[in-house]
């Protein structure tokens, strides 16, 4: 850094200690304002330690349940163990490791299992991206100035705000890729001394990581790729201890994959769903540009509003990674770049080679997203002091429009009732809204949709004590045994639609179709 920007950093400290504290505010103010979505459901009766399969055989019974017995299933009691949570984990989800699920258990029976109190360990833990990042920020670039510049960006990222209140684990996985990055960055740094320890906290993290998802492996894929190529292909003893210990954490996490090898994972074949390749990009894009601004515009938004902010965000991320190639060394461009590409490219190019969307998944790319943020902040940090009049300035008021749009989305988020990170429940607020101001009413569902199960479980955190639900098991007709003045079906199939009308005499009728809630209306 030049003397330069150092003396001229100092006014901006007060900038970035405010966008720090709103940050933090915004993690835990309105906390529980959102849906308790599906994700975060089922979140709730594995912690528990139920599984789907006996959730469903005492709810699918086609007879009259009430809100109360479907909530049972989301608190944790004395009958059920911590034994019984890792074993629910392990027969049908496999594909998430058990430790944040333990710890959040662990975390409910001494704060409870309110949406406040399961979101509030998110929150604290999503804060320990903000040393990580500033640690990091010095690994790469030897600027405390950039570090608090990072901080501050992420602090008011809407991307991490929006996983900051999610009771799922993507917070802790955010902190954990930019510790272990910055570890192993260490580590080489100080290849000629005694650097036990610095291998020690890698491996630490890589253990931790793998246990909390397991798409760290690409992390660490990248970190050997980088060493690979930065020490110039040859056995130093960088690589030798990388080997070692990306092994021996590999070993650690064996037994959960032996786990992982018996789950069929079911839940997730949505992934190999056929797209287009401009669907697919365009997507990716947009994804790209909810990380540093999202108004939570979607495909029913005009393209006239939608258009314009995903460019300029994708070229500011272009122009900054070109940037900072020219301006960096190769040590620092080149970590930023393979991070960002290996993550990328390990779910893009199945996707163009045999078909599929899993590029498109926002939280199986948090690394490169992390990434590019760094190299956005790199590209700010620089160019607001920049020796040049005209461009500082531009630089400047960049970074102020750049910022308060920030400070906008983040603020709607705190504001709403749902977002895109909630699909498929994110209708769910005008479906209860709907439902709560019927007088006597049922609800009745089916499992025929991926999603009902889930969403039914949501929709109990909000849905009047009153209401009545009916769960019909596949191929049944509904046992409808009183006379309501509201009978309502969730997405319920057509062949359900069908039987319904025809017992009943009457007309099953779409009334939200965002939401899939339909009404058993009188004929006319």
């Amino acid at each position: 850094m030049s003397s330069y920007l150092k003396i001229k950093s100092y006014p901006l400290n007060l900038i970035v200690i405010i966008l720090l504290v709103l940050g933090i505010f915004l993690r835990f103010v309105n906390i529980d304002k959102k849906i308790y979505w599906h994700d975060e459901t089922f979140t709730s009766f594995r912690i528990a330690g139920y599984t789907v399969k006996e959730i469903k055989e005492n709810i699918y019974i086609n007879q009259e349940i009430t809100v109360a017995d479907i909530q049972k299933f989301q608190h944790i009691n004395s009958q059920r163990t911590w034994i019984d949570a890792l074993s629910s984990q392990a027969k049908e989800d496999g594909q998430h490791p058990p430790l944040y699920y333990l710890l959040l258990r662990f975390w409910e029976q001494v704060f409870g299992s309110s949406p406040a109190a399961i979101r509030t360990l998110t929150a604290i833990l999503s804060l320990s991206l903000f040393p990580a990042i500033y640690w990091l920020s010095i690994e790469l670039f030897n600027s405390s100035t950039i570090g608090w510049a990072a901080i501050a960006l992420v602090a008011i990222s809407p991307f991490h705000l929006l996983y900051a209140q999610n009771a799922k684990q993507y917070s802790l996985w955010s902190a954990i890729v930019v510790l272990s990055s910055a570890a192993i960055l260490r580590a080489i740094k100080l290849e000629r001394n005694h650097n036990k320890i610095n291998w020690l906290i890698y491996g630490i993290t890589l253990v931790i990581g793998l246990y909390t998802y397991p798409l760290t492996a690409l992390v660490a894929l990248g970190h050997g790729i980088y060493l690979i190529i930065i020490k110039g292909w040859r056995l130093t003893k960088s690589l030798i201890a990388y080997l070692v210990t990306f092994s021996i954490a590999f070993i650690s996490f064996t037994t959960w994959l032996y786990v992982m090898s018996l789950n069929n994972f079911k839940g997730i074949d949505w992934l190999a769903t056929k797209t287009t390749t401009i669907s697919l990009f365009t997507t990716i894009s947009g994804n790209i540009s909810r990380v540093f601004i999202d108004f939570n515009l979607d495909s029913q938004t005009s393209p006239l509003l939608v258009f314009p902010l995903v460019l300029s965000i994708l070229f500011l991320v272009a122009y900054s990674i070109y940037f900072l190639y020219f301006h960096t060394p190769k040590h620092t461009w080149l970590f930023i770049i393979i991070i960002i590409s290996v993550n990328i490219l390990c779910f893009l190019l199945p996707d163009l080679l045999f078909g599929g969307r899993r590029s498109t998944v926002a939280r199986y790319l948090i690394p490169s997203y992390l990434f590019m943020q760094l190299s956005v902040v790199y590209l700010f940090a620089k160019q607001i002091f920049s020796n040049n009049f005209f461009s500082r300035k531009f630089w400047q008021a960049t970074l102020a429009i750049f910022t308060s749009a920030t400070i906008m989305s983040c603020y709607q988020i705190s504001n709403a009732e749902s977002w895109w990170t909630q699909i498929p429940s994110n209708n769910h607020p005008q479906i209860i809204k709907i439902i709560n101001q019927s007088k006597n009413s049922l609800l009745i569902s089916d499992d025929s949709a991926p999603y009902n199960f889930g969403n039914l479980l949501s929709l109990s955190y909000r849905l009047h004590p009153d209401i009545k639900l009916l769960l019909v098991p596949e191929k049944e007709i509904p046992n409808i045994s009183h006379d309501y003045n509201n009978v309502f079906l969730l997405h319920p199939a057509k062949d359900l639609r069908a039987k319904l009308e025809k017992t009943t005499n009457q007309k099953v009728k779409l009334i939200n179709k965002p939401g899939m809630l339909w009404r058993l209306e009188k004929n006319k």
